[in-house]
């Protein structure tokens, strides 16, 4: 692709798709009534998938999208965990048989900020009500500057299978530049101690785009995350905010690199973990070959949701905590993001739901088309078309945008099939949003798209 088509493509502000439509499209339409009419309605033979969503943490980095709350002190957070529990408890009442658990996925913030005695008993918890497979994943994020042994010890007691550490960088200037200070010794400690208490997936997240980044630094990162041996990366670019995130007004603006050098770093990191043998998995993910998520991958059976990308099938993903979103088959939900309020709804006995949408035929469609362009790099429009009872030449006849992609470079278009060259993978976000007809119809700022 030419320089200047980079250039144009990468700035285009998009959404990341872990959702269709994505949730600035929500809306109060949607409510705790809805949602418990619909946890009513989940079919005897579902599955389902938990997230726990844990927004405390000790300090905060500049460079935070996350809905998180700083605190130095316990009660908070203990005081939030029983409203979790009575949250859990509410939503396990609307359900009649309880379908099968199959992953667990704890976020935040910082999960493991609480006490390692209380992430033990709130997994016995979420075992009593809801049936693990026996197979079941469970997931959790993970600060290491915040990970004292016995939290551990109790994440390998409580069966977590997966640990995701954040690392972003390992070059001490952009630590500083972005307020997280976190050494490789320290971090290196982390994985052997996680390792010895019996978690065997290890992931790593790096950002790139920070102020002060450059190739050689991300490079440099990279190469010592692969001493670490981890199962697979997750490389996200820097989303700058100020306008939404205040505290990334602390960041000086003029050491940001601009797109041309974004593109750059990411194209540096994923050229050397591709030589050292991860593969490439949509957009932002690495893994080992022989990685659940590889093979996923692999088979064109890999997912996406609101964590990323996933090898979670299940039919109902059901969201706890603060701003937590869920999925139904009926459409999505999410909670009251404000801690106090929903605190308070919880309090009353009521749903936290503030907001959700209701899919639609032509949703489901394109949500379909667009999870196969983001996993795979490639869509039969075709096949999706006629099993979702749609005509294909129409839908590719109303793609305005299609041939201007195609004679650009970032797809192919083998009658209805549609791919996106290997030069052109860092520009999907741009493929996947020619299928979104909600695009535009709200105030949301996306990120870059590469």
């Amino acid at each position: 692709m030419r320089d200047e088509l980079k250039a144009r493509y990468g700035d285009e502000r998009l959404p990341r798709y872990t959702s269709y439509p994505s949730s600035p499209h929500f809306s109060g339409a949607i409510d705790s009534t809805t949602y418990a009419a619909w946890l009513r309605a989940l079919p005897a033979d579902a599955t389902a998938s938990l997230y726990l969503h844990v927004p405390f943490c000790r300090s905060m980095c500049w460079y935070c999208g996350c809905h998180t709350h700083i605190t130095q002190h316990d009660a908070p957070i203990d005081d939030y965990l029983a409203t979790l529990r009575h949250e859990i408890e509410l939503v396990a009442r609307q359900i009649g048989d309880r379908p099968p658990v199959r992953h667990i996925h704890f976020g935040g913030g910082t999960p493991t900020i609480m006490a390692a005695e209380a992430f033990r008993d709130l997994v016995a918890f979420l075992r009593e009500r809801f049936p693990l497979t026996p197979d079941a994943e469970i997931a959790v994020e993970i600060d290491p500057r915040t990970l004292a042994p016995a939290m551990m010890q109790a994440l390998g007691a409580a069966g977590v299978t997966r640990a995701s550490l954040g690392v972003q960088s390992f070059d001490p200037v952009v630590q500083e530049a972005i307020r997280r200070r976190q050494d490789y010794a320290l971090t290196e400690a982390a994985v052997r101690g996680l390792r010895a208490a019996g978690i065997r997936g290890i992931n790593l997240d790096l950002i790139y785009g920070l102020p002060h980044q450059s190739v050689v630094s991300c490079i440099e990162t990279v190469r010592r995350c692969l001493a670490l041996r981890p199962n697979r990366l997750a490389v996200f670019g820097y989303a700058h905010v100020p306008s939404f995130k205040k505290h990334q007004r602390r960041i000086d603006e003029a050491a940001l690199p601009d797109g041309a050098a974004r593109r750059e770093q990411a194209d540096a990191i994923a050229e050397t973990l591709m030589r050292a043998g991860y593969r490439r998995i949509g957009l932002d993910h690495y893994a080992r070959p022989d990685d659940p998520m590889a093979v996923a991958h692999g088979k064109g059976e890999l997912r996406r949701n609101f964590q990323g990308y996933t090898t979670d099938t299940s039919d109902a993903l059901i969201g706890f905590g603060a701003s937590a979103i869920g999925r139904l088959p009926q459409g999505y939900v999410q909670n009251e993001p404000v801690l106090r309020a929903y605190v308070e709804r919880v309090g009353r006995g009521e749903l936290a739901t503030l907001k959700g949408y209701a899919l639609t035929p032509d949703d489901r469609l394109r949500a379909a088309l667009i999870e196969r362009i983001m996993c795979d790099f490639a869509v039969d429009v075709g096949a999706i078309s006629r099993a979702h009872g749609h005509d294909p030449d129409a839908l590719l006849a109303s793609l305005p945008r299609l041939r201007l992609l195609e004679d650009h470079g970032l797809v192919r278009l083998e009658g209805s099939r549609v791919s996106i060259p290997k030069e052109a993978r860092s520009f999907v976000r741009n493929v996947a949003a020619l299928f979104d007809t909600h695009l535009g119809t709200s105030a949301a700022m996306h990120s870059r798209a590469a």
